[in-house]
């Protein structure tokens, strides 16, 4: 599709214009999309490489064209929208900074939380989840999403919906990071254990060292 390192970077940058201009006009999934002619004089590219870009969108399921009327978004939930734009997105060191910033705070807060909140359904769930990526690491896979799972249910028993809120789309958006991380040497084995100490510190309603322990997974995680 692209033959070219400069046809490339132009690329990129429809996409990272694109994800703007759908950030600050609020747009949602089934709103309109400015037609490719706007576009192309918007982002000062020619008509050829944003169509490029659109069609590329389309394939993979993020926006649907509907013949007469234009092309619409479609809903995140239903395709990788977070995952590709966040390949883009995160490659800005001050975004990707930022997003571990906010990271740290909301799941600081949420483990304060969950050791006076956490119920023995939330330790069940978290029991399994690490058994699951137990299973994953010993058969040479990384537990990507057991990682996840296992701090939204710290979220979850932090028992306010609006943390949890925030903090979804926030994690999943890094998801290609959390995976190189991961990826590292023994980091899949270390991270476990981690989790492990910070459940029990939970468990126990030890909320200084439940704190310190996510402060300094979150640390070795190097997201």
């Amino acid at each position: 599709m692209l033959h070219s390192e400069t046809e490339r970077k132009v690329y990129e940058e429809i996409l990272l214009q694109l994800h703007d201009i759908v950030q600050q006009n609020n747009l949602r999934p089934g709103d309109k999309l400015p037609s490719e002619r706007d576009l192309s004089e918007t982002l000062n590219a020619g008509r050829s490489s944003v169509r490029e870009a659109l069609r590329a969108l389309e394939l993979l399921g993020l926006i649907e064209t509907r013949r007469g009327e234009g092309t619409f978004l479609k809903h995140y939930r239903h395709n990788r929208l977070i995952d590709i734009l966040g390949m883009f997105v995160l490659r800005d060191v001050k975004t990707k900074k930022d997003l571990v910033e906010m990271r740290k705070i909301l799941e600081i807060d949420a483990v304060r939380l969950a050791c006076k909140r956490a119920t023995s359904k939330h330790f069940e769930e978290m029991e399994r989840i690490l058994a699951h990526a137990e299973e994953r690491i010993a058969n040479g896979e990384v537990p990507t999403e057991e990682d996840y799972q296992f701090h939204r249910v710290i979220c979850r028993s932090s028992r306010n919906s609006v943390l949890h809120r925030i903090w979804a789309p926030l994690v999943e958006y890094s998801e290609s990071v959390r995976n190189e991380s991961l990826s590292r040497e023994g980091r899949a084995r270390t991270a476990v254990d981690e989790h492990r100490g910070i459940m029990e510190a939970i468990r126990s309603g030890d909320e200084q060292s439940a704190v310190e322990k996510m402060l300094r997974h979150l640390d070795n995680s190097k997201l």
